[in-house]
């Protein structure tokens, strides 16, 4: 008996994807539920469940052809799996070549039961799965896992001392000249998606960035003092962007254009804040929204960007979580960036960019001295926002960070 394994309803407005990976092979035994393969949309990676127990059937479609949403891709065949996966012969196979030429890790069925963004990094670095020890929920294998195998010193060989082996007058053979190569891999869906996004944006919006900066010393100091009360009261650490999103809330409030919208020739002015922040995912940065950013504590916020954070490596995030967003922080801080000119989400009006905290001398009382400062970067559309309502938002953001007092009374 064969069941049928189709495209799931995707979200609002989605009706096709394309098949990112197979995450079980023919002959494969199958757990109801269990996810089979993974489909990437425009925003998000989503795993397809099979829909009974039993073996991987044949493949209906392949790893890059675009599917729509209730399109039948593959089946599930009744029983166990035993007789479709016989133990292999003295002599394996070997494991077919990934991408960039190097042989895939062969390590029985392990890949088939890995998240998506774990299983691309196993074929991206070559390690064998089955030589790591997972840290994830139920002892499961995550990304960090595998990029932290990779960089992993190996054992080097004793050195002979430079002897020759027996049998052989000369010395090491020369080193043969360096080989070039070149690779191209397809864009993933969610990369054209983001690269079109960006340059639409760049045709669209009339994007202009205003600086500041903002002393950290005060935060820095909030969250040393309180950051082990903190997280053992609401079981997640004690960040910065929590600081940030409520700053930036407030500051929303006190300049509603960098909270607004245009659609055609009117101006759509939001008496809520939903916060779009990036966080990294195995694609590419993807933008989820903390809802009601302006009605939750330092403590939700937390709490929510967390969570965003680890699903976005997993790939679970949901189409829902990406959609809307009336305003973006982008934090290029945590990969160093010192200064940058973010492009704006559309349709929103303004993103703000973080980065890098760095020691620099400044002048306080008419002394020089050291402080933990940052850049802080506007980008915005100049045809809804006016460069003192920019300059405005951000003095407002760098005096509630620089008195983090005035977040706790909104002030």
């Amino acid at each position: 008996m064969s069941t049928e394994v189709k495209v799931p309803v995707l979200g609002e407005s989605i009706t096709e994807a394309t098949l990112g990976e197979w995450l079980k092979q023919p002959g494969d035994p199958v757990k109801a539920d269990e996810p089979i393969a993974s489909l990437e949309t425009d925003k998000v990676s989503i795993e397809v469940p099979s829909p009974v127990a039993g073996v991987m059937g044949a493949h209906g479609v392949n790893v890059g052809d675009t599917v729509s949403v209730g399109a039948t891709i593959g089946s599930i065949e009744a029983g166990d799996g035993a007789a479709a996966t016989p133990a292999p012969a003295a002599t394996p196979a070997p494991a077919p070549a990934d991408t960039a030429g190097q042989q895939a890790p062969a390590s029985g069925d392990a890949p088939a039961a890995l998240s998506p963004s774990v299983r691309r990094a196993v074929l991206e670095t070559g390690v064998d799965p089955a030589t790591i020890k997972g840290t994830g929920k139920d002892g499961r294998l995550t990304k960090d896992d595998v990029l932290s195998a990779k960089a992993a010193p190996t054992a080097k060989p004793p050195s002979d001392g430079g002897a020759a082996p027996a049998g052989r007058a000369d010395a090491a053979p020369a080193a043969e000249p360096a080989v070039r190569r070149e690779e191209r891999v397809r864009m993933t869906r969610l990369r054209q998606t983001i690269a079109k996004r960006l340059k639409d944006a760049q045709d669209t919006a009339a994007i202009l960035t205003t600086f500041n900066d903002v002393d950290m010393t005060a935060v820095i100091e909030a969250r040393t003092k309180y950051k082990d009360l903190f997280e053992k009261k609401h079981g997640v650490r004690l960040g910065f962007m929590g600081f940030f999103v409520k700053a930036a809330c407030m500051a929303l409030k006190d300049v509603p254009s960098v909270n607004a919208a245009i659609e055609g020739d009117e101006i759509v002015y939001h008496d809520y804040a939903d916060i779009s922040v990036a966080v990294s995912a195995p694609g590419g940065l993807v933008v989820p929204v903390i809802r009601d950013a302006d009605q939750l504590s330092v403590a939700g916020v937390e709490k929510t960007i967390g969570d965003f954070g680890k699903r976005a490596k997993d790939g679970t995030l949901k189409m829902d979580e990406m959609k809307g967003g009336t305003f973006t922080i982008s934090n290029g801080g945590v990969f160093g960036s010192l200064l940058s000119t973010p492009i704006i989400n559309m349709p929103q009006a303004a993103v703000l960019g973080l980065h890098r905290i760095e020691d620099r001398p400044v002048v306080r009382d008419g002394q020089i001295v050291v402080r933990p400062m940052m850049y802080l970067a506007l980008s915005y559309d100049h045809r809804l926002i006016d460069g003192r309502e920019a300059v405005t938002f951000l003095v407002a953001l760098k005096n509630a960070i620089e008195d983090p007092t005035r977040i706790l009374i909104d002030l």
